[in-house]
């Protein structure tokens, strides 16, 4: 399932355009030299996953914690129906009662640290605007950390969320380079396939967590998850 992720990641990158692009343009980048300027956008991609990797690493372990609770399947299909009601529910709603609201204080302070560095020509302010910007509330990373959790495993969770970050890069990296390479028609039209593809995703974790026999879409029920001793067959103790 680690390959959902990727495939999330690319689609997701098309609202990445609207709610991140404008934070991308904005960068200090040296835009007279080439080499140095891809440098600095490679940093702001490394902030970036490495917020993905630390939230990956804190719902992985949440995952683990419910597996070895004996909630395999349960947490797969749960969390497949989650990254669909993401979609389902309506931007407006989901910015009122979002996830973030818990944390609001938290947020504020990563939107203002985020804004400090735009003023500062340095390495290190790339990295964190990337770092932060990585943190800012983003439904579709909701649903990304649903998967990181369905992986059951902390590792995994990491991979899950670092595969979601870099299928971003493309295209956040094409915002810097060619911000008018997409005409607005084209990109509006790309942006109706990202809720698809989430309930897709979605309704794959939802056959994996069924066991319905499908080979590597919906293994039977015995061989469907990893043991975490790594001496154990898979499916048996």
């Amino acid at each position: 399932m680690l390959y959902s992720a990727l495939i999330l990641g690319l689609l997701s990158s098309l609202h990445c355009i609207g709610m991140c692009g404008p934070i991308a343009m904005m960068l200090p980048l040296a835009r007279n030299n080439p080499a140095k300027k891809a440098a600095q956008v490679l940093l702001y991609h490394m902030g970036r996953l490495t917020a993905y990797c630390t939230l990956g690493l804190v719902f992985g372990m949440l995952g683990k914690g419910l597996y070895l609770a004996g909630m395999q399947q349960q947490l797969s299909i749960v969390a497949g129906l989650l990254m669909i009601l993401i979609v389902l529910i309506p931007e407006k709603v989901f910015a009122r009662y979002n996830f973030s609201r818990p944390v609001y204080r938290l947020i504020s302070i990563v939107k203002s640290r985020l804004g400090q560095q735009f003023g500062k020509k340095s390495n290190k302010a790339l990295y964190l605007a990337g770092l932060f910007n990585g943190f800012l509330p983003c439904g579709l990373v909701y649903a990304a950390l649903f998967g990181a959790i369905a992986m059951q495993n902390t590792a995994l969770g990491v991979a899950y969320m670092f595969l979601y970050g870099a299928g971003t890069i493309p295209m956040m990296s094409a915002v810097v380079y060619a911000s008018g390479m997409l005409s607005n028609p084209l990109r509006s039209n790309l942006y109706k396939i990202v809720p698809y593809v989430t309930v897709l995703v979605g309704m794959l974790f939802i056959m994996r967590g069924l066991g319905l026999g499908i080979p590597f879409i919906s293994p039977a029920e015995n061989s469907l998850f990893v043991q975490s001793n790594p001496d154990c067959i898979v499916g048996h103790p």
